[in-house]
């Protein structure tokens, strides 16, 4: 009895330590997926970045756009979208210039800042949706791809009439003079940097 105990138990021994290698060669055996992911990353540029984002407006459209037909006989191609957008409000610390600042006295230093900008405005896909498509005649993309493109341009224009820029320069105000009191010890006045207006054309 002795003799088969030892190799019943020789027998477990070696099923346990190559058992799991043979079921791997086994071709009709089921396996874990493998995954396999190649990178070949370039670092294209390099840019020195100076913006200060200090407001962001986030804006909620439906878009009805319409595309006339080449062909009279044809009806008007038309997409329905539920758009969600954003714009940024920003100012290009690397526009301000030693001449910018200036101290006076013991107690005061005044700052121009550059003129405030709308850094970015774009369509937030993740917020927009296409409601319908209409007479596309299998142009759903182009057409949808048009009336993104004109949603983009409406989050800029809105963005501006709501008085972005304006508020823009209120928060750097807001931002910087707490900050500058603090580094300097003295009383801060900002102000903007006046731009010469352009030339009018000639008729």
């Amino acid at each position: 009895m002795l003799p088969l105990a030892l190799l019943i138990a020789l027998g477990v021994f070696l099923w346990r330590k190559i058992g799991p290698t043979l079921a791997g060669l086994n071709p009709l055996a089921a396996r874990e997926p493998q995954v396999t992911v190649t990178h070949n990353t370039v670092l294209t540029q390099v840019e020195a970045l100076g913006r200060l984002e200090l407001v962001r407006y986030r804006f909620k459209d439906v878009v009805e756009y319409k595309r006339s037909s080449k062909y009279p006989f044809l009806p008007d191609a038309k997409a329905a979208l539920i758009v969600g957008g954003e714009a940024v409000g920003c100012l290009d610390l690397r526009k301000i210039k030693p001449q910018d600042v200036a101290l006076e006295g013991d107690s005061v230093v005044r700052l121009l800042l550059p003129a405030p900008e709308l850094c970015t405005f774009q369509v937030d896909h993740s917020q927009s949706r296409v409601f319908s498509t209409e007479n596309t005649f299998f142009q759903d993309a182009q057409v949808v791809d048009e009336a993104y493109r004109y949603a983009e341009a409406q989050v800029r224009r809105s963005a501006l009439q709501s008085g972005i820029l304006a508020e823009t320069q209120r928060n750097a105000e807001q931002i910087l003079v707490p900050m500058l009191r603090t580094l300097t010890g003295r009383r801060v006045i900002i102000g903007q940097r006046l731009v010469a207006p352009a030339p009018a054309r000639k008729l």
